[in-house]
């Protein structure tokens, strides 16, 4: 059964699908921490209630600008760090980060992850880089694999990022999460062939699903977010020996000719809710454009890239600085210019939703609204609307059954 992960839009109005946030366990009942005040910090990204998406959507636009080769305003990174409990994990936000995380704090893998990966691009945070990944060690789970919240069952998603996030920061590959996604691979003859689960449902059954599979794929490529392209495969394009046991190796290339397969048709993927009709899915399809990269299939990735190109930017300047960021990554993956993305400089759009990043802070200092402060500081009234969920997003739609 196809189910929404909680979400910001989610929890807010039932009639809108978020971006922005990664997929949580919890319910809607939980809390991750206090609420945000009525004014945003100034060195915070975007427009919308950073409640559950804070440190997310933060990670990923700095780490997005640092990609592009900028530096980010010190007040955006300084908000980024401030924002660890003092073991080195996060949470999505913390209204009130001089207070210590006492047990009302929910932390989680992916938050942690995201700020490991943006910290270690920008350097100069080796003590947080370092205490975060120690933490994220102890929440291995005796599977191999990691979960959203401490103690929870492991998935691929958080799996994959989590890696992703060990990997930039210097750790050796992780031979353990390799043999937990190889168990949770679809055999090439079955339906969904060559895509990873999210998790077994509770009879062991797996089922294909496209977001688990790009941050699968990632994780076994030991690649973070911001990956750049691979080699073209010698042996072709196609999933196989899947008869066998499976290598890291044969795992990701089969996921990757799942993505292609799945991205084949329309050029992008669908995303269905119930009682809603099939909309194309936005986020995973910038997810699968980044994971078919650094695989090496950028040949497979050109359709789905074209089609992010010529209907994405609409979903991106509703959906925030997260969705920027996924399409730079895409645009990054692709080795194309983010700065002319179909007509669009996503760096210029990205920059617009937060502090100016360093080198352009002395030519942004005189675009205020009319009350004279500054636009990106401005709490939006509307959620983040539109559809596309990718794993690096909020309502990440998983495969799952009851």
């Amino acid at each position: 059964m196809t189910v929404l992960r909680r979400s910001a839009a989610v929890l807010a109005a039932t009639a809108v699908i978020g971006a922005a946030t990664p997929a949580m366990t919890a319910t809607a009942a939980d809390d991750p921490s206090p609420s945000a005040s009525t004014v945003l910090p100034s060195g915070l990204f975007g427009s919308t209630d950073p409640k559950y998406d804070g440190v997310w959507r933060q990670s990923l636009a700095l780490l997005a600008q640092r990609t592009v080769g900028l530096t980010p305003a010190a007040k955006a990174m300084d908000w980024l760090a401030g924002q660890q409990c003092a073991n080195g994990s996060y949470a999505a936000f913390r209204a009130e980060p001089a207070a210590a995380c006492g047990a009302k704090v929910t932390v989680d893998t992916n938050s942690t992850a995201a700020a490991v990966q943006a910290l270690a691009a920008l350097g100069g945070h080796d003590d947080a880089v370092g205490k975060a990944v120690t933490w994220l060690k102890a929440q291995r789970n005796k599977d191999g694999g990691w979960g959203y919240t401490p103690g929870s069952p492991s998935d691929t998603n958080s799996t994959g990022v989590v890696v992703g996030a060990l990997a930039a920061a210097g750790e050796s590959p992780d031979k353990s999460a390799d043999d937990l996604l190889a168990k949770w691979s679809i055999p090439c003859d079955e339906d969904g062939g060559g895509g990873l689960a999210y998790q077994p449902d509770k009879k062991g059954k797996l089922a294909a699903n496209a977001d688990a599979t790009a941050a699968g794929v990632l994780g076994l490529l030991g690649k973070g977010f911001a990956a750049t392209a691979g080699k073209a495969p010698a042996e072709g394009y196609a999933c196989a020996d899947s008869d066998k046991a499976l290598t890291p190796a044969d795992v990701s290339r089969n996921g990757t000719a799942y993505l292609a397969d799945a991205t084949d048709g329309q050029g992008h993927l669908v995303s269905t809710l119930a009682g809603a009709k099939p909309q194309p899915d936005y986020g995973n399809t910038a997810d699968a454009v980044v994971a078919m990269a650094a695989q090496g299939w950028t040949k497979q990735a050109r359709k789905p890239y074209a089609w992010l190109e010529a209907h994405a930017v609409p979903w991106a300047k509703q959906s925030g600085p997260a969705a920027y960021a996924e399409l730079i990554f895409a645009a990054h993956a692709m080795g194309a210019d983010p700065r002319d993305f179909g007509g669009t400089n996503l760096v210029t759009a990205l920059n617009a939703t937060g502090p100016a990043p360093e080198a352009a802070a002395a030519h942004t200092k005189e675009k205020k609204d009319s009350s004279g402060t500054s636009v990106w500081w401005i709490v939006g009234t509307g959620l983040v609307a539109g559809i596309g969920i990718g794993f690096l997003f909020s309502g990440r739609r998983k495969q799952r059954q009851p």
